[in-house]
């Protein structure tokens, strides 16, 4: 089950926003793009359950692309992000429809496609649930590179497996990946010398600030735009 922290701080979605575009089927999923296309390296953004029209994501994503990446923030929740307001679709309900294994499945299209488009590596980013969609990625060599911020659902056991060079960026305050949590995920991969390993615990924040924080919050931005250059810093010791 979901800590109520995966749902705070709902951010109002804006299908138009950000630098790149919208696309109705990549690999067979809308989704959002930005970048140059001709790029050889790509990262795919996987949202938390919020969806692809977040606008603090889609941010991420411009910002991303241009560090040289082609950049795609999949709609792996079709159209249904989670709503606070429905009451028809509790989040139990929500998550029985949206669990991180179909999404799992419909990335590997993509990133099929992305090898079809000329790019020779691929990295993966996942915000909360979507980390979970990374550590998928990760476990089966599906990426070259996996960024987990503020996780859920994510396991020991998971980490135990994953084959390619991983980051961990935690929350001080987060109650489904608690530092801890976090702790022993490091240890996890400090313990297997054929994986390099990033792992982080950023003061001071809760679960999703880097996608869900105040933009008035002077400190809160700050720590946004810290986990942001960490993880491309990571990418462009991993992908280029």
């Amino acid at each position: 089950m979901a800590s109520p922290q995966c749902c705070a701080n709902p951010p109002t979605l804006n299908p138009a926003g950000g630098e790149g575009k919208v696309v109705d089927s990549f690999g067979g999923t809308r989704a959002y793009v930005a970048g140059a296309e001709e790029s050889k390296a790509a990262v795919i953004l996987i949202s938390d359950i919020f969806g692809f029209e977040a606008p603090k994501l889609r941010k991420i994503a411009d910002k991303v692309a241009s560090c040289g990446y082609f950049v795609i923030v999949p709609d792996f929740l079709h159209g249904e992000p989670f709503a606070h307001e429905n009451a028809d679709r509790p989040f139990p309900v929500w998550i029985e429809a949206h669990a991180p294994g179909k999404a799992y499945e419909e990335a590997k299209p993509i990133i099929a496609a992305l090898k079809e488009h000329g790019m020779s590596t691929v990295g993966a980013a996942g915000y909360c649930w979507g980390a979970k969609v990374v550590a998928e990625l990760a476990k089966a060599h599906e990426i070259q590179a996996a960024v987990m911020l503020h996780p859920s659902f994510v396991t020991i056991d998971d980490i135990k497996e994953v084959k390619c060079p991983t980051a961990i960026l935690g929350a001080d305050i987060d109650k489904m990946s608690p530092p801890e949590l976090v702790k022993q995920f490091k240890e996890v991969l400090s313990s297997n010398s054929g994986i390099g390993h990033f792992v982080k615990i950023y003061p001071g924040v809760a679960h999703g600030w880097t996608v869900r924080y105040n933009s008035d919050d002077a400190a809160a931005v700050k720590s946004a735009r810290e986990a942001l250059a960490d993880m491309t810093d990571w990418y462009n010791k991993n992908l280029k």
